[in-house]
């Protein structure tokens, strides 16, 4: 059953599950066609998912169904959404919303109803938490790659940086041990967009394109040798005594 129009206690929320989503928040909403739903985040953006859930409870919602967008090309499966939601609803105190979650992620205009149309289950409660034996520890990683997610970056192309990168370390035969490569929002120099800084070397990239970005894991995170062009200068602030 998909949300009717109109009706104050079921209500539809299209979930951004990454930050390419957080960056196009109109974007997302544009995804609701004709039907009434609102826009949360599962990270980066604003509303959050637990924000947007409890401002829906608390007006008396009786019923949320979920669904979660991808516009880009990688990102959290429909499962983290499930997780998240799960999450809130067994901490949640007072009225609880029955809510359910499209099993399939909604891409391109048109496609709502379709996706509605397929598995949309209810969340039991028992669904798996946050936390697991294997995120205990901090990943041992030598680098750190923050891609800058910020909406101007995002807009020239940062999706494709991200994916460039995560090609060519995977074509390296470098893993998370080796690199971890984090999206972020946004880094400042947004003029020289898209934006990468390497830690913690303190090495920052401008403009950097797929063909960058595949010399950048090749000579800077295999062989330990920044690039000297589109690197960008940084100053550091003067420390008060």
């Amino acid at each position: 059953m998909s949300p009717a129009a109109g009706d104050d206690r079921e209500r539809l929320v299209l979930v951004g599950m990454s930050a390419h989503e957080a960056a196009q928040p109109r974007r997302v909403a544009d995804l609701a066609g004709d039907r009434a739903a609102t826009v949360a985040f599962l990270q980066v953006g604003d509303p959050s998912l637990a924000g947007e859930l409890t401002r829906l409870a608390d007006l008396g919602a009786e019923r949320v169904v979920l669904v979660g967008v991808r516009l880009g090309a990688t990102g959290p499966g429909a499962s983290w959404l499930r997780r998240v939601a799960a999450h809130w609803w067994r901490e949640r105190s007072g009225h609880r919303p029955e809510i359910t979650v499209a099993a399939g992620l909604l891409r391109h205009d048109g496609e709502l109803a379709t996706v509605l149309a397929r598995a949309v289950r209810p969340l039991t409660g028992r669904e798996a938490g946050l936390t697991s034996a294997a995120w205990d520890d901090l990943p041992g990683h030598r680098h750190q790659v923050l891609v800058c997610r910020g909406p101007r970056c995002t807009a020239r192309g940062a999706e494709t940086t991200a994916t460039a990168l995560a090609r060519a370390l995977v074509e390296q035969g470098l893993g998370d041990d080796d690199v971890l490569v984090t999206q972020t929002g946004c880094l400042f120099p947004c003029n020289h967009a898209p934006v990468v800084a390497v830690q913690p070397d303190d090495v920052w990239y401008a403009g950097v394109d797929e063909a960058l970005a595949a010399r950048l894991v090749g000579e800077h995170l295999l062989h330990d040798r920044p690039l000297t062009e589109q690197r960008l200068p940084r100053r550091r602030g003067a420390r008060g005594d």
